[in-house]
């Protein structure tokens, strides 16, 4: 699959809700609810004001209390004390507000009031209330939606150092509808956002770099670039590093390695995954042999709509009773059925294949992209 056709295969909606935004000079009408009694100590503003820093971007004055009071879960105390700041246009106590409408902390979830707080944030200079709306934008959840504003807010707040905004902003220029199409410039972007270690960015620029896709190809580089995606936990790329390493594509052929990083993303539930490692271990490829253990992970992928013949196959001569508990784990999966000891393996060791050639780690017509959920469009925050 080409660059190109990896990230666009990613532009699917995702993010919070939204409403509409208010004129900047009046703050949304707000009487809050009694705060909590239990205030934060003031011995921590000062800590909580370097915290805000990093998190909440653009011109304000300290948040301090009001944030040491978020920070501590004293939700409506910070409401209370975020309030009278944000009348007089602190940026920072604004995205405050708006992410406790936005998640429903200590208040009712009220995303159109939240959306109307991110705007204020906004045009005051928030770098992280102009992402925040640009999803609600993008997404068009509580407001009209306008993929358009969308891309100018993720331009803004990339602007203003934005590392999510950056990789957002590059699958804008892949897409090249709201943006300039311009893969260098995607590159660009998406260079800055896996060197600051965003999985997303680090996972599609690698496989920009193995394509030579708006930046000169360098297979090598890219091999690990995903490879840092997979080490950030990244099911595409654990199963994308898998398959390199199974194949020797880019990176000398590993199948202990391969087989790890498949039984990495089928433990966190990825569907893809679990039928290949499932094959992997049916045939006995890379790991030992165990048909309880395969058809177990077999039953998991089918649950999630993955199906696939040449498993089938391989199981076909399984007992009865190994399938039998292989469903049973599933159950319960993954936690081990109550009173039960983990299945043993059937005293096959390591080595090829039961059918003496290798087993193709993905089998015709089946992609991650189209049997696991849907990669993030520009509209993601990333991890």
């Amino acid at each position: 699959m080409t660059a190109r056709a990896r990230l666009l295969a990613g532009f699917l909606a995702l993010g919070l809700l939204a409403g509409p935004a208010i004129a900047q000079d009046a703050a949304p009408a707000e009487t809050p609810q009694v705060p909590d009694p239990t205030a934060p100590d003031p011995a921590d503003a000062e800590a909580a004001d370097d915290i805000s820093a990093d998190i909440f971007g653009g011109p304000r004055r300290p948040v301090d209390m009001a944030y040491g009071a978020f920070q501590r879960g004293f939700y409506l105390t910070a409401l209370e004390l975020a309030l009278p700041r944000a009348a007089e246009r602190d940026a920072a106590a604004q995205t405050l507000i708006a992410e406790l409408y936005a998640k429903g902390l200590g208040v009712g979830q009220n995303l159109e009031r939240a959306a109307s707080w991110y705007q204020l944030a906004s045009d005051n200079g928030d770098m992280m209330a102009s992402f925040e709306l640009a999803l609600l934008y993008q997404n068009g959840q509580g407001v009209a939606r306008d993929r358009q504003k969308a891309a100018d807010l993720f331009r803004k707040a990339a602007e203003a150092g934005s590392i999510e905004a950056k990789y957002n902003l590059a699958l804008l220029h892949v897409e090249g509808v709201y943006a300039e199409p311009s893969l260098m410039t995607a590159a660009g972007l998406m260079k800055e956002a896996a060197d600051a270690e965003l999985p997303e960015a680090q996972y599609d620029y690698g496989v920009m770099l193995m394509e030579g896709a708006g930046v000169a190809p360098n297979p090598a580089e890219g091999v690990r670039y995903v490879a840092l995606a997979a080490e950030e936990g990244l099911p595409p790329a654990q199963i994308d590093y898998a398959t390199m390493l199974y194949l020797g594509r880019g990176v000398e052929r590993d199948l202990a390695g391969a087989v790890e990083w498949y039984r990495r993303a089928a433990d966190g539930g990825n569907p893809v995954a679990q039928n290949r490692y499932a094959k992997l271990i049916a045939a006995g490829e890379g790991v030992e042999r165990n048909f309880e253990d395969a058809a177990m992970w077999r039953v998991l992928a089918r649950r999630q709509g993955v199906t696939d013949p040449t498993l089938d196959e391989l199981l076909a001569s399984a007992p009865p009773e190994a399938i039998a508990r292989a469903e049973t784990r599933a159950r319960y999966w993954p936690a081990e059925p109550p009173g039960e000891e983990p299945a043993a393996a059937e005293g096959f060791t390591a080595g090829p294949a039961a059918t003496g050639q290798a087993i193709e780690p993905v089998p015709d017509g089946e992609t991650a992209a189209e049997t696991e959920p849907p990669a993030p469009e520009a509209g993601t925050q990333g991890p």
